[in-house]
């Protein structure tokens, strides 16, 4: 399929290896402080790759390392097959977008877009077709000859994703570009730069600490923690596969239920003996493990007959959310432990749940998830 001219302009050319960025043993250290510990991770060509970590995990100085920005303390970085470990920014192939927008004040909106291109001395006619391409590819075609301080936030962040873009860079890093913004803004911003991202083919790095940015945005997330990658994944995988307690409990809501193996398979928590038919993990018979349950993988109705895993519980309390609601309920075969659960709207009415009643329902088998106790960082 063609694509228009305004986008056409702006893809990234063709390459003959699929791998835009490799980046091999990657270690920071901060004096005597290790931020980042032997990273090693692929970016393909074409996709949106998100960082995603609590503060302080290390994902942005990752960025600015790829950026050029800090200089890694061991480590390589190969840029379509361009070794650029220790390239200074300048000489890197990529544009960059900040949380605070970074525009010069005094300078238009076209000028502001202009900016890289009259760094390189490109011809005034080109500069012009340029900008204007670019602010109609954003959204903004008559906002040339306006400053930024008289444009929403939103629309100052579609400026600064316009001149990272105005150079024709093949990577493109966005470091939290959404979280000045209100919710919202987000929503929408978020929608809009994953939808310019794909027509553009532009290989795209974002850093986040929004797991409902990651989630709707990304091809893969790369779920970092303590300077380490944890897991690396497609959202799905990530969402429903975790590969450590740590990604489970970061990513979404989760409960997680203290248990013991039987074997085969199957486990006990509180009184209640559960199968686990999603677990591929060998846990012998008395190991200690923890169960991890998100709180939409639940049967309730007519939907769980025959299902293993039953239990009935009375509703504590509700959060109303909107389209959908989170039960917390005290279950009677875990001892009273209390579970949160995710309800439709409908369902909240169908089943009349609210705070006293009494449901019953069955904890879907394939959905569990298993870790050993002792696994350091597991949620007590």
């Amino acid at each position: 399929m063609r694509l228009p001219a305004e986008i056409a302009s702006f893809a990234s050319p063709q390459h003959h290896t699929d791998t835009a960025l490799a980046i091999t043993g990657v270690h920071k250290r901060f004096d005597k402080v290790t931020v980042l510990k032997h990273i090693d991770l692929q970016v393909r060509q074409g996709e949106m790759l998100c960082l995603l970590g609590p503060s302080g995990c290390g994902k942005t100085t990752l960025l600015r390392i790829i950026a050029g920005l800090e200089a890694q303390t061991s480590g390589r970085i190969v840029q379509n097959e361009r070794d650029i470990s220790w390239l200074p920014p300048v000489k890197r192939d990529y544009g960059i977008v900040f949380q605070s927008y970074a525009l010069f004040p005094n300078l238009t909106i076209a000028e502001n877009v202009a900016y890289g291109l009259v760094n390189r001395k490109k011809p005034r006619a080109e500069i012009a077709a340029r900008v204007a391409e670019l602010l109609k590819l954003v959204g903004l075609p008559t906002s040339g000859e306006k400053y930024p301080a008289q444009l929403s936030g939103g629309q100052q962040q579609r400026v600064a994703l316009a001149r990272a873009l105005a150079t024709s860079p093949r990577l493109l890093l966005l470091d939290e570009p959404l979280s000045a913004l209100d919710a919202l803004e987000r929503i929408r911003l978020r929608g809009e730069i994953r939808r310019l991202q794909q027509k553009l083919g532009v290989t795209t790095i974002m850093v986040t600490h929004d797991q409902e940015e990651a989630l709707s945005m990304a091809d893969r997330i790369v779920v970092m923690n303590h300077g380490v990658i944890e897991q690396v994944g497609t959202p799905n995988d990530i969402y429903e596969r975790p590969a450590t307690p740590f990604v489970a409990d970061f990513v979404g809501k989760v409960n997680v239920l203290p248990a013991v193996a039987l074997g085969q398979g199957r486990f006990r928590a509180g009184r209640l003996e559960l199968h686990c038919s999603g677990e591929r993990g060998d846990y012998a018979p008395g190991q200690a493990v923890r169960l991890y349950l998100r709180p939409e993988d639940r049967a309730v109705g007519h939907e769980r007959e025959g299902q293993p895993n039953r239990v009935s519980g009375e509703v504590r309390k509700v959060e109303f959310l909107g389209s959908s609601c989170l039960a917390e309920m005290q279950i009677d075969e875990l001892d009273g432990q209390a579970l949160q659960l995710c309800f439709s709207l409908n369902q909240l009415h169908d089943l009349g749940i609210q705070a006293g009643a009494r449901i019953d329902l069955a904890l879907r088998s394939e959905r569990i998830r298993v870790f050993p106790a002792a696994v350091e960082g597991v949620r007590a």
